[in-house]
């Protein structure tokens, strides 16, 4: 008999849900900026999808209709190996640029795409490690 994982493989203590007007745009426009795979699709009697489950990366992402047509816009932060070959690639795919990839003093290098259901993507390059004292001293001038 096998036991019950309370957090099945696969997932993370925290994982993402986007309500949408349009899953399957959302969906599309996923794959073509961050290259998201589909991990199933739960569609709707009256024609629409209902839930779905895509992963970017290591990452799951969960995606429902809204029901009332509209989208419920969140802010995601997604570490990647190259913020800026991925910033160019979320704008080609018809995302718009917040911020061009700009060097934090944090230590991330970071730039930022909308999509186009309002959702923001902070996408990061971890560039440096800060000590909490580093971290502090850096804040001042920010």
């Amino acid at each position: 008999m096998s036991t019950i994982k309370a957090i099945p493989d696969g997932y993370h203590t925290l994982t993402p849900y986007l309500l949408l007007a349009d899953v399957g745009a959302e969906i599309e426009w996923l794959r073509a900026a961050f290259g998201a795979e589909t991990h199933g699709a739960i569609d709707s009697s009256q024609g629409f999808i209902r839930h779905a489950e895509v992963r970017i990366g290591d990452s799951p992402m969960m995606l429902g209709s809204a029901g009332d047509g509209s989208s419920k816009s969140v802010i995601l932060y997604m570490y990647v190996e190259d913020v800026d070959a991925v910033h160019r690639r979320a704008v080609a795919a018809g995302g718009r640029s917040i911020q061009e990839p700009t060097l934090q003093f944090y230590g991330d290098r970071t730039a930022a795409v909308e999509d186009p259901a309002g959702n923001q993507f902070w996408i990061a390059t971890h560039v440096e490690d800060v000590s909490p004292e580093q971290l502090a001293e850096r804040a001042k001038s920010h």
